[in-house]
């Protein structure tokens, strides 16, 4: 799914009412019953919707919902602050009227009305096409309506909020929505971390804009949902043997981390692989076979630490980082490595933390390969951000600039590009930030690249499948009692789940 700019989405609002064709007037009733239609199917009818409108159409849209609304006590607020309406704002405005339901103004701070705390406050005061911070009288609403302490509901996008960079926002000038039901595509300033206590949960409710249009419209950003994963997973065939599916190698473990190496390894090999040889330091040999008599083990020269490079030419790919340390020989380990393959890598943990240590390693990257840092990894490896936008377009630039696809771990992980697109995934949740749950995404991604996926396909597909799985382990378990090994064990259902949908 496209995740286009506000400029963007009011074209396509413009090439479907001109071509489908449909008049603008009823392309906002068809919005707004999809609004309606979600209330009407999560909340109580017991509650009291007060619903706020603004002279745009944003505000068209919430006088709509307030007309469609049969079964709930409402009251409706239009907020004055400028001289006129919209065209459309103003015909749904005189629909209320000729129904007899009242339309009560706010036109100064007196007029702001009474809310109790179980009120249910919809918000439709303006929408994504908003380009400054709100002032005086509407960020007085705002404020108020943030300190009711009621449940809100913004209708397309949080009152205040930009659709794209919020840096130079007035963060008290933005609507605290619990839910917000947003049109046809998300909006990128949902996708990041800054925005959070704005946009609460968030939904995309599709009404009919022209998806050909959309699909024409050029965008580096991406929203990653079970349809396109589909679309790109690979079959297995009746006629295909272990040596189909690739033969990884994962150089894993240390002393007192060799979890980390059991943890990837059968995140590989749940994931699909045909072969899976681990390396680790002869302290790990007896863990490893014990833990997982699957795998096949290579052993380093050390007892303790990763020193020596196995030959990366005997396996179809190669994958390092999780629990090795940082240690000096561990370095020059890692450096000869570098040195020794032109295939893509997958790249995690402590290898990135030894990139940022000896920065000219990264100009010896193999081409593709993948890099899966979490934010402090991230950060020790390219520099600190102020904000989550400024962070994501260091990341995309880390990718032009290097040749190398980055998976930046969080809510909705972000998969940035050579070619300067990037993804954001919709799946994983909060009880998925547990340890080792890091390491069984590096066995994800290598597994895939190792079966013949692309690096692009191997680290979207990867992390789609990861945050399912921890989706599917969290309705079993709970989100507090995730661990990364309940991943793992639901890494089957996930590829079912993919293929049913």
């Amino acid at each position: 799914m496209k995740i286009l700019k506000s400029s963007q989405i009011r074209d396509v609002d413009a090439y479907t009412i001109k071509n489908e064709p449909i008049a603008s007037i009823d392309l906002m009733e068809r919005a707004a019953m999809t609004i309606t239609k979600w209330i009407n199917e999560n909340i109580s009818k017991n509650k009291n919707i007060k619903i706020f409108a603004g002279p745009g159409n944003n505000g068209g849209d919430a006088l709509a919902i307030a007309r469609q609304l049969e079964d709930y006590k409402k009251d409706v607020y239009l907020l004055r602050s400028s001289d006129k309406l919209s065209v459309d704002c103003q015909i749904n405005f005189d629909r209320l009227k000729d129904l007899g339901i009242q339309v009560k103004l706010i036109e100064n701070k007196d007029d702001f009305p009474e809310i109790n705390q179980n009120d249910i406050v919809l918000e439709g005061l303006f929408g994504s096409g908003l380009t400054r911070k709100l002032e005086g009288l509407p960020k007085g609403l705002v404020v108020y309506l943030n300190e009711s302490g009621a449940d809100i509901i913004a209708i397309d996008i949080p009152s205040g909020l930009f659709g794209e960079d919020n840096a130079g926002n007035d963060s008290e000038a933005i609507i605290k929505a619990k839910n917000t039901l947003t049109f046809q595509l998300p909006k990128l300033s949902f996708l990041l971390a800054d925005n959070e206590n704005y946009v609460g949960d968030w939904e995309v409710l599709p009404i009919g804009l022209d998806e050909d249009f959309i699909n024409k419209q050029e965008s580096g950003f991406y929203f990653t949902g079970n349809e396109f994963v589909k679309e790109n997973l690979k079959m297995r065939t009746r006629f295909s043997h272990k040596g189909t599916y690739g033969h990884v190698l994962l150089i894993a473990g240390s002393y007192g981390k060799m979890g980390a190496a059991i943890l990837g390894a059968k995140a590989a090999l749940r994931t699909g692989s045909g072969l899976v040889t681990v390396h680790v330091p002869k302290i790990g040999y007896e863990i490893m076979q014990t833990a997982l008599p699957e795998a096949m083990i290579s052993i380093d020269w050390s007892d303790l630490i990763f020193t020596n490079v196995p030959d990366p030419e005997n396996y179809t790919s190669v994958g390092i980082g999780p629990g090795i340390g940082t240690k000096k020989n561990t370095q020059k380990a890692l450096a000869n490595l570098l040195e020794s393959t032109a295939n893509p890598m997958v790249i995690d943990a402590d290898g990135l933390n030894i990139l940022s240590e000896n920065r000219e390693l990264i100009k010896k990257l193999p081409q593709n390969s993948i890099l899966t840092p979490h934010p402090k990894e991230f950060e020790r490896l390219i520099g600190k951000s102020t904000k989550s936008l400024e962070r994501i377009r260091e990341q995309i630039d880390f990718s032009k600039n290097h040749g190398v696809y980055v998976v930046l771990k969080g809510a909705y992980t972000s998969v940035s590009c050579p070619d300067g697109s990037c993804y954001f995934n919709s799946t994983g949740n909060p009880g998925m930030a547990s340890a080792g749950s890091g390491d069984v995404l590096t066995g994800i991604i290598l597994s895939l690249l190792g079966q013949g996926y692309n690096s692009k396909m191997a680290a979207i597909i990867g992390v789609y499948l990861h945050g399912l799985s921890g989706d599917l382990a969290s309705e079993l378990v709970g989100e507090e009692a995730l661990i990364a090994s309940d991943i793992i064990e639901n890494l089957g259902i996930a590829y079912d789940l993919i293929k049913e949908i």
